[in-house]
């Protein structure tokens, strides 16, 4: 077992003891984190996405910063502001720095605050500084933010624009738990305060994965079908489906590819692989691309979902060893001898 396929199981059994189920969610969460990315959390509250960043940054030993994001909140509340300090002639200007400067950010409903103070956490997110009275003030290192948003209650709030929503390396969907999942959190309501959980990982070891990450390879095959997955979401590319064509006005942009390729990465050396595979990709599509796709009126005139066509271009690009054909498809291209009906050859192996 590699370094870090240990660190992932200590991170997973720790989180075990608060959280409840969201196996998925809590990998998808622990890609961003270690690779200092942003994500979007979409839920209904009560699923205990707070607990769940909270207790991250203990098991990561990160500070950590909980923003709660309101109408009147200004942007001088989020990356602090200029105070007179010292006494008589002494006095003078200082920099009192807010809650952003934190390794670990929770953007608590990060769609109930103005475009203003939205804009104030992107720059932050993007440049990993911040900008007071025309000086910039660099953020530590590692840092990141985890925001979440309430999908239910959507009037009086101000929905991120596309050029925001695509600087979230992932969009997260945090859905209800199952019975058997919602029993155990019921009976765990009356426990007591819980201690304090065990760092698994430091922020030094947040940036040495990111250099043990540049040793994970990359198939040209398969980064080429990553290119022209996301390409194939625009609608005026000559290789667009015609359903593509009918329901999405815009399409992913290169973020996209390199979410896809950092992500899919970052995924194999979490399993102790030292190759990127197909099924790292397919792992991630939904959550990178469905937030950066813009549908038509007559998508969603229709219902169509974002999801749905993410769904449909996915089996098209990435179809699954047993509907692939024998001889062209991705599988054969990427592994060689491997069948394309999901037999017995070495790329069949490998994706297993």
């Amino acid at each position: 077992m590699t370094r870090w396929e240990e660190a992932r199981g200590a991170i997973r059994a720790g989180l075990a003891r608060r959280i409840v189920g969201m196996e998925d969610v809590i990998e998808k969460i622990l890609l961003c984190a270690l690779t200092r990315n942003h994500a979007l959390l979409v839920g209904v509250p009560g699923l205990a996405k707070t607990l769940l960043v909270s207790s991250l940054a203990e098991l990561l030993d990160l500070s950590f910063a909980r923003i709660q994001f309101t109408p009147d909140l200004m942007p001088s509340d989020i990356t602090g502001t200029e105070v007179l300090a010292g006494d008589g002639e002494q006095r003078a200007f200082r920099f009192l720095p807010g809650p952003i400067f934190a390794n670990l950010i929770l953007a608590d409903e990060i769609n109930r605050t103005p475009p203003k103070t939205q804009a104030a956490l992107m720059e932050a997110m993007e440049e990993r500084q911040v900008t007071s009275v025309g000086r910039r003030y660099p953020l530590p290192d590692p840092f990141f933010v985890l925001a979440t948003q309430n999908p239910i209650e959507m009037e009086g709030t101000y929905p991120l624009p596309a050029a925001q929503l695509d600087r979230f390396m992932l969009r997260i969907r945090v859905e209800y738990p199952d019975e058997r999942t919602e029993a155990i959190v019921a009976r765990r309501v009356a426990r007591a305060a819980a201690e304090r959980l065990a760092p698994a990982l430091g922020p030094d070891d947040v940036v040495a994965f990111g250099r043990d990450l540049a040793g994970i390879a990359m198939p040209a095959a398969l980064q080429e079908a990553i290119v022209t997955f996301v390409r194939a979401t625009r609608p005026a590319e000559p290789g667009a489906p015609d359903f593509v064509k009918d329901w999405i006005a815009f399409g992913a942009g290169p973020r996209a590819a390199q979410a896809l390729t950092i992500g899919s990465r970052a995924r194999a050396l979490l399993h102790g692989r030292s190759e990127a595979t197909v099924a790292d990709v397919v792992a991630l599509i939904p959550e990178v691309v469905r937030h950066r796709l813009t549908l038509t009126y007559h998508a969603t005139a229709e219902g169509v979902r974002a999801v749905d066509v993410v769904r449909r271009l996915t089996a098209l690009h990435f179809p699954a060893p047993a509907e692939a054909a024998p001889k062209r498809s991705l599988w054969r291209r990427l592994f060689g001898a491997a069948d394309a009906r999901g037999g017995s050859g070495p790329g069949a192996a490998r994706l297993r």
